[in-house]
């Protein structure tokens, strides 16, 4: 199986892009959301993200791919489980975005262990903030966070957010896909 690009830009066009007013985790406004849980939750959908993001690692597969809960559970699973498919391994993990006060109150939760290396993933990166905290847990249990890889890159920002703080971004898509033009910096 191979990624196919194009399907995933329809099936993003189809079940997660809507228009209208909405505010953002970032706090911005914005005149359209992508809501790539409905993307990432689809069978279809799962599948072509899983094998984007696995394309994008091919020759340097790390120990384990995570991300901040909710947005990144889908995509972590999906790529752990198509990493399985290919005979690969490959470890998943989550990122709360709040210990729990009981059990081992970890930030990071997963079949992980000090110096590991890891990709964070991500549904859609706006200023890239809630990347930029899980990798803050991240580095605070011991990995090594080589990169992060999402679904979409809304152009505003987050690339060079990351880029500041030492890490590269890469997307399987960006707005331009989808005919939207990124606000003027």
């Amino acid at each position: 199986m191979k990624y196919d690009k194009a399907k995933l830009i329809e099936i993003v066009r189809q079940k997660g892009l809507q228009f209208g007013d909405f505010t953002l985790a970032s706090g911005k406004k914005a005149s359209y959301y992508m809501d790539c849980r409905k993307v990432t939750l689809d069978s279809e959908g799962a599948l072509q993200v899983a094998l984007g993001i696995l394309e994008m690692m091919e020759g340097d597969l790390p120990d384990a791919v995570g991300g901040m809960a909710i947005g990144a559970d889908p995509i972590t699973a999906a790529v752990i489980t198509m990493a399985a498919v290919e005979q690969k391994t490959l470890a998943g993990f989550i990122v709360r975005k709040e210990a729990k006060a009981h059990g081992t109150g970890r930030d990071v939760e997963g079949p992980v262990s000090p110096g590991q290396t890891c990709v964070i993933v991500e549904d859609v990166v706006t200023t890239g903030g809630s990347s930029l905290q899980a990798i803050e847990k991240v580095k605070t249990a011991g990995l090594e966070v080589r990169e992060v890889i999402a679904i979409v890159d809304r152009l505003e920002g987050g690339a060079e957010a990351f880029a500041a703080a030492g890490y590269k971004l890469r997307t399987l898509l960006t707005v331009k896909d989808f005919g939207i033009e990124p606000p003027q910096k």
